[in-house]
């Protein structure tokens, strides 16, 4: 049964088969690896390090790093089986405003077109109105049409397609209704900035 769960050392061999799916040092969105530091993933250790500080980012009583916001990290599963990952930044800063949004997924390559991170948004955005969020902001890369269906799907409308210093993103908001916990829709018009 796929689920959400916390990071766990207990992936671990999971967690690195995904890892050697993707191309070398290519960026997962929403996976935390940001946040490795000088650890070696594929030891226990340096592993259990980091699934560590990934659970730590979600403490509000807790300092994070500069330029870094608090978040919580999920990773999509299937009993043993790692096949993504999901976080909710609890608010955005700057860069995260321009390009970078609340919440950031990635689905490893062997599980893609199964609609997971279509229902593991939709089960995040069940969980933004407890951190006080009414809306999120989530962006994609102009050309990910995937992606942005993702997020259309889950009642994401288009702000605006706008340069930043990452690339041409498309940035969406989605409305949460408080009442229902479930996202409603919202209008918006599409521009495109330089």
């Amino acid at each position: 049964m796929t689920e959400l769960i916390a990071p766990t050392e207990r992936l671990h061999s999971s967690w690195l088969a995904a890892r050697d799916e993707w191309q070398p040092r290519a960026h997962q969105d929403g996976a935390g690896l940001r946040l490795v530091g000088d650890d070696d993933l594929d030891s226990p250790e340096g592993f259990a390090s980091w699934v560590e500080r990934l659970r730590r980012q979600s403490d509000r009583s807790m300092p994070v790093g500069e330029g870094r916001v608090h978040a919580t990290h999920w990773w999509i599963a299937d009993g043993e089986s790692y096949l993504g990952a999901i976080d909710l930044r609890h608010y955005v800063n700057a860069f995260l405003l321009e390009g970078g949004g609340n919440i950031g997924y990635s689905i490893r390559p062997s599980a893609r077109r199964r609609g997971l991170a279509t229902w593991a948004l939709g089960e995040v955005l069940r969980k933004a109105p407890a951190l006080g969020l009414d809306r999120v902001l989530l962006t994609c890369d102009d050309g990910n049409l995937g992606s942005a269906r993702t997020i259309e799907r889950n009642g994401g409308v288009l702000e605006d397609v706008r340069s930043t210093e990452i690339g041409i993103k498309r940035r969406y908001w989605i409305a949460l209704d408080a009442a229902d916990r479930s996202p409603s829709s919202m209008t918006a018009t599409r521009t495109v900035t330089s």
